[in-house]
């Protein structure tokens, strides 16, 4: 971990007057200007710097490799489940600081006046609050312990605290912030929402909706603090997201400025829709959504998927035996501008659904379930699945508690690139039932559970890691479980 407060060495958006209000990337210009070279940071250029980073944030490739919604294409290493040792630190020397710059320089009484040119200070610090929530969550659900109390103070050499607290002190926070959100001046640099802080607060709502479905098998009952964090942020009076309208999205303009799919097959072509996912779809009486999930290098519709976990003998001769094989997404929805979904209204109906089943709410289990499915499809532009397609064995529902298995389902489809979402609902519920990498080069042959900590970490932060891992049952490997999936 770096000791700098300020982010250094990665994308550093440019910076313009900072008394324009700024809704897209472009409205930033061309003349950069660097965030850590001045005492006073810009606000709305540090939020509009993570917001630009949002897209890779929320669709990690590794990730989306272990929940098997992509294929390795030639050099199969992460999908045969080669030891993963990423380290978690470099996220704080980037996007966290920067969070915690906006927190500080609308905190300290000698800077938030300037501040305010940005937005409200209030507002400011929700945001990043909300901001610094949903990346430790996604950090705590890939190792496990991480450091979280003690971090972003400038000491590599940090302890490491438990998932459980790391977790519930999420959910105070963006109880918290939902709390904390004012009126006043516009927030500026808001290229998520425009600086709208009704949206943000039903994002942060949603949030606390999926972190508190998160703890279902450590709170199962409808009187545990999982249901009792749930019907919270549900009954909320800002609300969270359900529709497509309030979605946590991030737009590209192109240029300098990139959709991640398409850069994925700008000159390579690494990846390509995992035959899982489209074996899947077609049992979901050839569902729609396969026409904007893959397609071929010429666009064309296909629904032959890419064999997961091949070794490269097999896959390269595959690959170039089959040259109608999906790649991830078909073009329309791959190009320089298109969107990045981030949390949206499918998913967040998707959990309230579940909740239903698990009798954590009095909501109707199968109204929001087929909400979600709707706001699927509708996401993606699709004209909504007719009767027919609810009444399929896979898809109908049962008797009420008896659902899991296609609600599920559903969120793993709906969930879609989104590796990380996917990952963490398979490794909670088990579902889809997701077969080992054939030619698995871990032992056990088994589907990774977490992230490693880095070679580094040993070295910057021994004594809390050491301690993490003595908490970790079966040691720092990647079969081990972190604490919410015991």
């Amino acid at each position: 971990m770096k000791k700098s407060i300020y982010k250094i060495g990665t994308l550093v958006l440019a910076i313009v007057l900072t008394t324009m209000s700024c809704s897209k990337l472009e409205d930033f210009g061309s003349t950069n200007v660097n965030p850590a070279a001045t005492n006073k940071p810009i606000t709305s250029a540090l939020l509009t710097n993570v917001l630009s980073g949002f897209g890779d944030l929320a669709n990690m490739r590794v990730t989306a490799l272990y929940c098997q919604y992509f294929s390795e294409t030639q050099y199969p290493d992460v999908s045969n489940y080669s030891a993963n040792t990423a380290s978690p630190m470099g996220t704080y020397s980037g996007y966290l600081y920067d969070l915690q710059n906006i927190i500080i320089t609308n905190t300290a009484e000698d800077t938030k006046a300037t501040a305010a040119l940005n937005g409200a200070n209030a507002n400011q610090i929700a945001i990043a609050r909300i901001l610094k929530a949903f990346i430790f969550q996604r950090m705590t659900d890939r190792w496990g312990d991480i450091p979280y109390s003690q971090a972003l103070k400038g000491d590599p050499n940090v302890a490491f605290d438990t998932q459980e607290s790391i977790y519930k002190d999420l959910l105070k926070e963006l109880t918290e912030a939902v709390a904390q959100v004012t009126a006043g001046a516009p927030i500026k640099g808001d290229i998520a929402y425009n600086g709208d802080m009704t949206k943000w607060k039903k994002l942060a709502n949603s949030m606390r909706m999926i972190m508190a479905l998160r703890l279902s098998k450590k709170y199962p009952g409808a009187s545990d603090y999982a249901a009792t964090q749930f019907k919270a942020a549900l009954n909320d009076p800002a609300g969270s997201i359900a529709t497509n309208a309030d979605n946590f999205k991030l737009e590209y303009p192109g240029s300098a400025f990139k959709n991640p799919f398409y850069n994925m097959y700008d000159g390579r072509k690494d990846y390509g829709e995992s035959e899982t996912m489209t074996t899947l779809l077609n049992s979901l009486g050839s569902d729609a959504r396969q026409a904007v999930f893959g397609a071929t290098s010429s666009g064309a519709a296909t629904t032959k998927g890419v064999p997961y976990g091949r070794a490269r003998t097999f896959i390269d001769p595959w690959t170039g035996q089959n040259p109608d094989y999906a790649y991830v997404f078909a073009p329309a929805y791959r190009t320089q501008t298109s969107p990045i979904f981030i949390v949206k209204a499918s998913t967040i109906l998707l959990s309230r659904a579940e909740a239903a089943d698990r009798g954590w709410t009095s909501e109707s289990t199968a109204t929001l379930y087929t909400a979600g499915i709707n706001a699927s499809f509708e996401q993606w532009g699709l004209a909504l699945p007719p009767a027919a397609y609810f009444a399929n064995a896979n898809i109908a529902l049962g008797a009420a508690g008896t659902n899991l298995p296609q609600i599920a389902k559903q969120a793993y489809v709906a969930y879609f690139p989104d590796g990380c979402s996917g990952w963490a609902n398979w490794r909670r519920t088990g579902i889809p039932a997701l077969t080992p990498a054939p030619d698995a080069t871990n032992n056990p042959k088994v589907i990774p559970r977490r992230f490693m900590y880095g070679t580094s970490d040993y070295t910057l932060a021994k004594a809390g890691v050491e301690a993490a891992v003595a908490r970790l049952a079966g040691g720092d490997k990647m079969d081990s479980k972190v604490w919410w999936d015991q």
